[in-house]
């Protein structure tokens, strides 16, 4: 209980700003109605039990699963059984992801009947079991995942020109929607898993990009259905949208549905689980009564969560959305900044990978830095969808296609470990709050506004919402690379080899040199150029200043990993040694390598 009470507090510290928001808007300019904001109260009551006992849930049955399903994967010496397994994993999770299923209702609707829900979402999620399979075989064979990346979005970039203006939006939306509040936390599990089974040099950024690779797959494959099909454009009747009366006979109406549906999502992945348990896995009655309790928490957290968000949340969206049109449309556009400022804040998964991140990096990338810049990212992405509803000449390619082009580029310029963390924020991102409150909110207002189209201009939000973070996270893992400065401790000389005293008397010296993460292999190498015969290295992060990253804007400081690297020789041998290391180009550029000598007393037992 006392878990779940930290969670409760975390959520509401988030989702209070949501509501004072709302309640503003609603006491002076939007006419909502009683009973409208009164379900939207009871909602967000529901919201916070609801996310706090899901988190919960979260903690306790998906990540065992993700990581016993990770270890599978990882010890599977058949490369088509890997494709399989891992095709299996990311269709089955995202078949019966929430989001997907609004997301696909929703475009049923909108076009008209024209656009089938049943084969939105199976497309989908064939493209999601794709790239996870291919994500899952990128992170075993350690290549570089801004390259795979790159790749992905220039045939990305190259099938939008083939694509119309309305199947571009939809397949953004749906990267978006594939991310929900289920499917993302089982992804980021297996990431972990996967990344912590292979270990490596690269497993900090490993441990990310699994929810980016697999949120590329419903893009590409909605662009080849249309192309392949010639189907370019969608014409259908908008149905008209009806405020439910009452307060709580809406959320009795819906609730059977969304129980059902948080059944179905839970169900596949789960019953894949219990079959490996029975075949392969075998875990303890303890361990598989904690994960049976977990999944139960996390089915009675989503129930309540999108109960809340269908029932009081979108309909209050989009009425907001569309009194703000007609009020103003520029006042639409800054309070679409302000809702992309806080209600990304409020996203389930948004939490699950602040929990990641924080246990991957030992609390030194600190989750604020990360929510702040996401917050930033997804407020101003909103407020440019309302101009591209409120501004006919503004179109969705104009910000989507130089948006994740530049992210691309900087991605090869970032800190490796920020490329993953951007990609899977796109994903986070755009979850149920987004697919619902936001989503509602752009197309209430293109409903009003007569240049608006709602299957054009009322779709798309969800793909800016989820370029944002990945712009916005790799512009500022470029930040943190340019500004890694080295500084020495207060009142502490910086020891170098000139200073070093003669020990005529010492037999052996110690070398300690400390470098970048992923540059331990290169010292020893040099260092057994020079006669060294064998070296000892140490994983760690900066507590001092001399290895602080300052982020002066924010007042925020990030302590990059390092590798320390102790070697013990004779003195004669130690001189040409770290005489070598320190005059070692590559060393001294890119590992940003310092060199300590010290000398070595070898004590005997006796």
């Amino acid at each position: 209980m006392n878990q779940i009470f930290q969670k409760t507090k975390e959520v509401m510290r988030t989702l209070l700003p949501v509501m004072v928001l709302v309640l503003v808007l609603c006491f002076t300019i939007v006419d909502a109605g009683t009973d409208l904001i009164v379900r939207f109260l009871a909602g967000s009551l529901m919201l916070l039990i609801g996310l706090s006992i899901f988190l919960r849930g979260i903690d306790m049955a998906m990540a065992p699963i993700g990581e016993h399903m990770s270890w599978e994967v990882a010890t599977s010496r058949s490369p088509i059984k890997i494709a399989i397994l891992s095709f299996l994993l990311g269709f089955l999770i995202n078949v019966a992801e929430p989001d997907l299923l609004i997301l696909g209702s929703q475009i049923e609707r909108a076009s008209g009947g024209t656009m089938n829900s049943f084969i939105i979402v199976y497309m989908v999620s064939v493209g999601v079991g794709i790239m996870v399979s291919f994500g899952v075989f990128r992170l075993l064979r350690d290549r570089k995942f801004n390259v795979f990346m790159g790749i992905t979005y220039s045939f990305i970039i190259v099938l939008a020109y083939f694509v119309s203006e309305e199947f571009l939006a939809i397949s953004f939306d749906a990267s978006g929607a594939t991310t929900g509040a289920l499917t993302t936390p089982f992804i980021l599990a297996l990431s972990l898993g996967l990344s912590n089974m292979k270990g490596g040099r690269h497993a900090e950024e490993n441990s990310f990009g699994l929810v980016g690779t697999m949120s590329a797959g419903p893009i590409w494959a909605l662009m080849l259905m249309s192309i392949v099909t010639r189907q370019k454009h969608i014409h259908g009747a908008v149905e008209e949208f009806v405020v439910a009366k009452g307060i709580l006979q809406p959320i009795l109406d819906i609730l059977p549905d969304i129980f059902l549906e948080s059944v179905i999502a839970l169900l596949p992945v789960s019953a894949l689980f219990f079959v490996f348990n029975i075949a392969k896995f075998k875990i303890s009655r303890q361990e598989l009564g904690g994960i049976l309790k977990g999944l139960l928490a996390t089915l009675i957290g989503l129930t309540m969560f999108l109960t809340a968000v269908n029932s009081g949340f979108m309909d209050m969206g989009r009425v907001i959305g569309m009194q703000l049109a007609e009020f103003n449309r520029w006042l639409l556009v800054g309070v679409g900044f302000l809702v992309g400022l806080i209600v990304v804040l409020v996203e389930p998964a948004v939490h699950v990978l602040g929990e990641q991140i924080q246990e991957v990096s030992g609390g030194h990338i600190p989750v604020k830095i990360i929510r702040m810049t996401l917050s930033l990212g997804v407020g101003i992405a909103i407020a440019l969808s309302m101009v591209r509803i409120a501004v006919p000449e503004v179109k969705l390619w104009y910000f989507l296609i130089p948006g994740f082009a530049i992210s691309v580029l900087l991605s090869f310029r970032s800190d490796p470990v920020f490329v993953g963390i951007a990609y899977d924020a796109g994903g986070v991102a755009s979850g149920p709050m987004t697919a619902t409150f936001v989503l509602a909110f752009a197309q209430g207002a293109a409903s009003v506004i007569d240049t608006a189209n709602v299957l054009v201009d009322g779709f798309g939000v969800i793909a800016m919402v989820a370029m944002a973070p990945v712009l916005s996270l790799t512009a500022l893992g470029t930040s943190y690379r340019k500004r890694r400065i080295v500084k020495s401790p207060a009142g502490v000389e910086p020891v170098t080899l000139s200073h070093l005293p003669e020990e005529s008397d010492m037999p052996h010296e110690c070398i300690v040199a400390v470098v970048n993460r992923g540059f331990a292999e290169a010292v020893v190498d040099v260092a057994r150029q020079s006669g060294a015969k064998g070296a000892t290295i140490v994983h760690g992060r900066g507590t001092d200043e001399r290895q602080t990253v300052t982020m002066s804007i924010m007042n925020i400081e990030l302590q990059p990993e390092k590798e320390i690297i102790f070697l013990v020789m004779n003195t004669p041998l130690s001189d040409a040694v770290a005489t070598k290391l320190v005059n070692d180009e590559r060393l001294e550029r890119e590992a940003e390598i310092s060199v300590y000598v010290a000398p070595a007393n070898f004590m005997n037992s006796d």
